[in-house]
């Protein structure tokens, strides 16, 4: 019985509601001729945990077909592929394209942080198919930030949507180094019910080449998208691209949930990988398609092994920069092992202003395009930027945890044609800074030249750090600005994070391990298990299995 299974199983009999109160950090606001707002005080429910799921496992029904959709002959059923993990293939051919661990900054230099929000999730995903191989991931694949935003908090609803998400502020003392300080800013989008949902024009942009002819891939492929348009209304709009050493569309434009389920199962993998083509195809689909006003939007499902045609990662990203300011989208999801290129997809992904998944079993592609279709979907803010200024006379030294490669300069949050992350409906964004209060011994000595800090800072005591949030509305163009000041008072605290707060440090620690970051002091995986605590809902359960894998890697 493996990790997942053991954790599964544990979890299938719990069932938890609860009523509670978010208090947020709440501080008085500075005007200006921008929209400014403030921090309240919300009553929420959390959510429900999910559904019970079935027993891993994928089962595909092929058929044989050519690409052009010949008259498909009698189905068959393949047989059972047990569990989630796959054997990895003799030759490992993956690509990642990790950053360094954030450097510490000192506050009296680098007073300023400004970063866009992530909203992947796939870092976590192929982390975990890692772990249940019985292998550390590539250092370069984790990316602590997706797997933090993987789970889901206890953040309060938006009081209206005039602003699209609400804003959590909270501080605690930091569990591997008591001499400094947590921060948590956390998002939360509004959520849209299913009769609010605009419109989609989706074009499912399918890699059926060789590489894809593994149980892992294509039929894991098909029985996602299948789900996905099952979930689809009749205003929507569902066409199929398929490329292998050329392209197809293998259907138009369709309403008919049964005819996209039908048009899928009779796909089958062959052929070399022209992916640039096919995806030039499907935005040709996409705009044939366009809807005013809707979704619009490429789902791209592949392994990312593109060896036909254009390949180069930054070429890609320049014609996606292209075909996205025509108001079409790109979601990508990524399949497979030993030839997956993540470098590329969660790239193109970012620059086509859409999100990135890894799909590693049919209980993740049921979360990702079922679960959280909402979030994956349908956009609420667009271009989301966080700057948080903190004031030297109370901050000597910090860190962004995660956000490598989501860092911006200082004058982008202010310049509306820098492009940032967007927000789906319902999606949560969390970030985690590590601080050290002034007067605390940090990571860095005092410099012996170091200035003291000036008049403006002292005279601001009583705050710790200003933050800041840019976006626009889907349809705009101009940023709106909202504004908070974190109390010096909250860095004060010496109470360990509690609850949420817990539970998502435990799981920056968890991917700041698997990266090998050294200010993690002697902060154990048992530490990490412990401060993530008992938990009732699956997907947590399943982490702190992960955690226990992963010290048994080490």
């Amino acid at each position: 019985m493996d990790n997942r299974t053991r954790a599964g199983g544990a979890a299938l009999s719990l069932l938890a509601t609860s009523s509670l109160i978010i208090a947020i950090a709440g501080c008085s606001q500075d005007q200006s001729s921008e929209e400014v707002e403030s921090i309240a005080t919300y009553e929420i429910a959390s959510p429900p945990p999910p559904v019970s799921p079935a027993p891993p496992g994928v089962v595909a029904e092929m058929a044989s077909v050519d690409m052009a959709m010949a008259p498909p002959p009698a189905r068959w059923a393949a047989p059972h592929i047990p569990g989630d993990a796959y054997p990895m293939p003799p030759e490992d051919r993956e690509r990642y394209a990790g950053e360094e661990v954030s450097p510490i900054k000192l506050v009296a230099a680098e007073p300023v942080s400004t970063f866009s929000v992530d909203v992947d999730t796939g870092a976590y995903a192929n982390a975990r198919r890692f772990l249940t191989m019985g292998q550390l991931p590539p250092r370069g694949a984790v990316r602590t930030e997706e797997m933090i935003n993987y789970f889901r908090y206890d953040y309060a609803l938006p009081e209206d949507r005039s602003k699209p998400f609400s804003v959590t502020l909270d501080a605690a003392e930091s569990p591997w180094n008591p001499q400094a300080k947590l921060i948590r800013v956390g998002l939360r989008g509004y959520d849209l019910p299913r009769d609010e949902r605009p419109a989609a024009n989706l074009v499912f942009l399918v890699d059926v080449s060789g590489s894809m002819n593994s149980p892992d891939k294509l039929p894991l492929v098909k029985r996602a998208l299948s789900g996905l348009a099952s979930e689809m209304s009749g205003k929507d709009k569902v066409s199929i691209v398929v490329y292998a050493g050329r392209t197809a569309v293998v259907l138009e434009p369709t309403s008919n949930s049964a005819k996209v389920r039908a048009a899928l199962s009779r796909l089958e993998a062959g052929g070399s990988t022209a992916g640039a083509a096919g995806l030039q195809l499907a935005y040709d689909m996409a705009r044939q398609g366009f809807i005013k006003g809707g979704v619009n939007r490429v789902i791209l499902a592949t392994d990312g092994d593109f060896n036909v045609g254009m390949s180069d990662t930054d070429r890609l990203i320049e014609m996606i920069e292209k075909q996205r300011d025509s108001g079409v989208t790109l979601t990508t999801l990524g399949f497979g092992t030993g030839n997956y290129n993540e470098a590329m997809m969660e790239q193109i992904a970012n620059h086509g202003n859409g999100n990135y998944a890894y799909i590693d079993s049919a209980l993740e592609a049921k979360k990702v395009l079922h679960e959280e279709m909402s979030s994956t979907l349908f956009t609420i803010a667009k271009d989301v930027k966080i700057q948080v200024e903190f004031n030297p006379a109370t901050v000597s030294q910090y860190r962004l945890i995660g956000y490598e490669n989501r860092a911006l300069r200082e004058e982008d949050f202010n310049n509306d044609a820098v492009d940032a992350g967007d927000i789906g409906a319902g999606h949560q964004v969390t970030a985690i800074y590590e601080v050290i209060p002034a007067g605390n011994k940090g990571w860095i000595s005092d410099r012996r030249y170091g200035a003291e800090a000036g008049s403006p800072a002292a005279s601001r005591a009583d705050e710790a750090a200003f933050v800041q949030l840019r976006y626009k509305l889907p349809d705009g163009s101009k940023s709106k600005l909202i504004q908070y000041r974190l109390p010096a008072a909250a860095l004060q605290t010496r109470r360990q994070p509690q609850g949420d707060f817990a539970f998502a440090a435990a799981v920056a620690a968890y991917g700041q391990k698997l990266r090998g970051d050294e200010l993690l002091k002697g902060f154990s995986w048992e530490d990490v298990v412990s401060l993530a605590g008992r938990q009732r809902d699956y997907y947590r359960q399943e982490f702190v299995e992960l955690a226990r894998t992963a010290e048994a890697q080490m």
